[in-house]
Parts: C-alpha cells; structure tokens; sequence
C-alpha cells in the first residue's frame, strides 16, 4: 500500500490571535497524508516558535500548548517521511535564526538533486540536524533571502536550482506569511478567504472547510505569494507550459470530498469506476471495496453492472498506517488487525474486490487470504489505477524498481502471485478519460518517462541496476 506524502497550511488573520487554533483544524483535516509527525509554528512577540511532536495532531496537541502559540499568522505541518528518517529531527515545520532574522518552512514534496544542493548549503557553514529534504529547502531560501535581501528574488533562486515537487509555506519573523508552488505543480496547494478576508493556505481544499474559509483559488504551479498585513501580493515567478500533476492525488491521496485544480476528487475516483466496468466483465456475486478510497468507484461498478456493493471489509480505525512490528511476517499480520471480514456476507460468494493501486503486492495478498478463509468461492480485483512500473522522484512513497511488482511482472503474473483468480487493472486511456486532465497528470511512475532530467536520468540508472541506493543517496556527480 503507498503512503501520504505530507500536508501544509499557513494562516494570517486580520484581527484575532488564533492562528493556532484554525492551524490546529486544518492539520485534522489534513491528517490523511501523514501521521508520522506534526507541527506548528507561529510568531509571538517578534519571535517564531515552533511546537512539533511525533504522533498524530489530536494526541500531540491540547488547548495549553495551542494558547502559547497564540497569534495572528503560522505555519503547520503533517509528515509522513519520503526522505530522512522517521524522526522529530526532521519533523517540521523547519526554523533557522541569525541574528535578528527568524525564518521557519514546511514543505510538501521531494527535491531530486537533494545531495547536490545539501554540499552547497554545507559549504555555506550551514549545520544539518537532520536528513530530511524540508530542512534542506528552509537553509536553500534562508540563504537565498539573506544573500539577496529580497522574497522575489530568493524564491526565483530556490525555483532555478531545485529540481523536484515543492509547495512551501514560510514565515519570517518580520511578520510575512509566504507561500510557493514548483513550476511543473506537482503538489496541490491552495488559497482561501473568509468572511474577515483572513487567509488560510493549505494542500487542500477540506483544511479550508473545516475553518469557514470559503472563497477558494489555486495557487498556480510557479506562483509566489506573500501576505504582509493588509497586503497580498501573487506573483508568476516562472512560466512554465509543462505543468504535471501528480495523478495519485486523485487516485489515492487527497480526501474524497477535496476539490483538486478544480475537479471533485470524488467525482473522478467514480468516474474510474465507470471505466473499468465499462473495459471488464465480471460474473461476481458481490463488490468489496477495500476501505476507504475505492468506495466511490466500487459505487460506479455496481451502478454500471447491476452487481450488490458489500460493506465485506471492516476497518479498525484505531491502528495508524504506521503502524510497526519487528518482524516481516508480523508486519503482514498488521493487515487483519487492521481489516476484518463479514463472513456471512462473503461465504460462497465470488467476490469482485475493488482497490485504488498496488505497488509491493504484499497487502493485497493478505486481503485476498483474509476474503479466502471467510468462505468466497472466487476473488477477482479490480483496480483503479493503471500498473506502477517505476520510482517517483516527487514525493511519493515508490523508490526504486524492485518494491514495484508490475515492473518486471505480467498481469497474469501478478494474479498467481497475490492469489487472485483475476487481475484487472485501469487503462491509461480510462484514468486519463476519467480525471479530465490530458497531458497535465504526471504519469511517471506508470510510464517511466519523466518532466525533469535528473529524475530521468535516475530513474534509467536505477531499472539499468547501474546503481542500487535509494534516489535521495545518490551523489549527483556519478550520473551526470
């Protein structure tokens, strides 16, 4: 099963001090894409302070540690660990200080040149605490700002420099909340207003539900934003034609009821649905989808087929994604603490099992035993996305070749590898048809081929086998 990537907000209000508070509200809204860690920062007395914990927003923060935080304008972060370690080092939001100048950052994204840029910031006297690539980017634009002693122009260095996925909220300690989107837009990133026209800015567009901001923008893919009191100001750093986003937004990650570059992401994981039951046919008795983001097209299925959609699979929302034992075998044991069947539903059934991606085949294949042992006569699978044959450089969880079993694999193979008795997946034609989206989706990961050249490059060296590490250890020099 892939894992989120990371979730970011930022707020500057008008008149009232509770930025933690509304912060607070988004990172619940948020907290499907990362449960690893969390963190708000906000300015206090001139002051940045940054609270972050390792845990999940509910069990981190209370009421006290929130009315220290107290302020107009703040950051907040929700992680989950694509690089760098599972650790509070490198949890964020990020703060470095020199001097009179306070400057603290959260990302959401991956930087593909990340060892490059880190022996460039090194040979700067910058001191790394941890590995991750969101304490990179906050020494990349403090250095930036400091040298160039403007916004525009640092983040137009940041910009031309860092190859990757990138939607970034920042906050200096002279009062701007700042806010930037990579050219390419990889990553979702949006502005909103409430009635008072405070500003909230978060990944998605439920953080800005959940806290009354209704008026709700896009910020465009190379948009720079800065907010200093009663002034707002948006600016197109780089043009850029070639505009990709990322196609598992829609598929996996952002929540059901979010809106994502203006298209309900309910709506599109339907539409998904109708393409595969309008490409396959079943003779299955019942569909389960496999809880939660395959409901909405397990909806569409049944509507096109006629066939019943069961409830067979029950989630034990108390067990968090990262969830750890010390051994493989009962690491694959967690899938029944955390999925557990209804099996007067599916005994003597065959069973039509709906799921949004595989990417290692190890959990499907214990969701398929588990549907075996409560008495289905058949188990087909559907799934909604295409076959993932290749890393992702930009901020999802796929990191080299050989955790992909579809790289070197065949359908059929795959289907005797997992037990299905069928395998069906998305075509590229159908997930293309049902997000709407043409030529903007970055399919990378289910075609190899890539919008930024060092991600090319590497991705060709890691299925060549030329190297073996994970991207983010790769020394940039060996490939170029």
């Amino acid at each position: 099963m892939i894992k989120e990537n990371c979730g970011i907000a930022a707020t500057y209000l008008k008149d009232t001090f509770n930025a933690p508070f509304i912060l607070y509200q988004a990172l619940i809204a948020l907290q499907h894409r990362g449960q690893e860690s969390c963190g708000i920062s906000t300015l206090v007395n001139n002051n940045l302070i940054i609270k972050k914990y390792m845990g999940l927003v509910t069990q981190c923060f209370n009421e006290n540690i929130l009315n220290e935080l107290r302020s107009k304008l703040g950051i907040a972060h929700v992680r989950y660990s694509t690089t760098g370690k599972s650790t509070i080092e490198d949890a964020q939001p990020f703060l470095i200080k020199e001097g009179n100048f306070e400057l603290a950052l959260a990302f959401n994204g991956n930087i593909v040149n990340l060892i490059e840029l880190r022996k460039k910031v090194k040979e700067k006297g910058y001191k790394f605490i941890g590995n991750g690539d969101g304490e990179l980017l906050t020494a990349l634009a403090f250095f930036a700002i400091k040298e160039s002693k403007d916004i525009e122009e640092a983040v137009k260095k940041i910009m031309e420099e860092v190859e990757g996925a990138y939607s970034a909220v920042m906050m200096t300690n002279e009062g701007q909340v700042i806010a930037f989107r990579d050219p390419i837009g990889f990553r979702p990133l949006i502005i909103s207003f409430n009635k008072n026209e405070d500003v909230l800015l978060a990944s998605e567009t439920v953080a800005a539900d959940l806290n009354d901001f209704n008026e709700m923008q896009t910020v465009n893919p190379g948009e720079l934003i800065i907010i200093d009191g009663e002034k707002i100001e948006r600016k197109k750093i780089i043009q850029n034609n070639q505009q990709h986003f990322c196609m598992f937004e829609l598929v996996y990650f952002s929540r059901p009821d979010s809106i994502y570059e203006g298209k309900s992401v309910y709506e599109i994981r339907y539409r998904l649905g109708q393409e595969l039951a309008r490409t396959y046919k079943t003779d299955a008795d019942i569909i389960v989808p496999i809880p939660d983001t395959s409901r909405p097209a397990a909806e569409a299925i049944s509507r096109e087929t006629g066939i019943p959609v069961v409830e067979g699979l029950i989630k034990n929302r108390y067990i968090g994604r990262t969830f750890i034992m010390p051994s493989q075998k009962e690491r694959e044991r967690t899938v029944k603490l955390k999925l557990n069947p209804i099996k007067p539903l599916i005994k003597d059934k065959k069973v039509l099992l709906i799921d949004d991606s595989i990417v290692r085949g190890t959990t499907i294949k214990n969701i398929i035993e588990i549907i075996r042992k409560a008495g289905a006569k058949k188990v087909e699978v559907w799934i909604t996305c295409p076959p993932i044959i290749s890393p992702c450089f930009y901020g999802i969880d796929i990191a080299i070749h050989g955790e992909l079993i579809a790289s070197d694999k065949k359908v059929e193979e795959i289907a005797k590898e997992i037990g299905a008795d069928r395998l069906c997946y998305q075509t590229l034609e159908g997930l293309i048809r049902a997000t709407g989206m043409g030529e903007r989706l970055c399919l990378s990961c289910l075609t190899g081929i890539y919008p930024t050249p060092l991600a090319q490059r590497l991705a060709n060296m890691l299925k060549d086998k030329k190297i073996q590490q994970r991207y983010w250890e790769v020394d940039v020099a060996q490939i170029l």
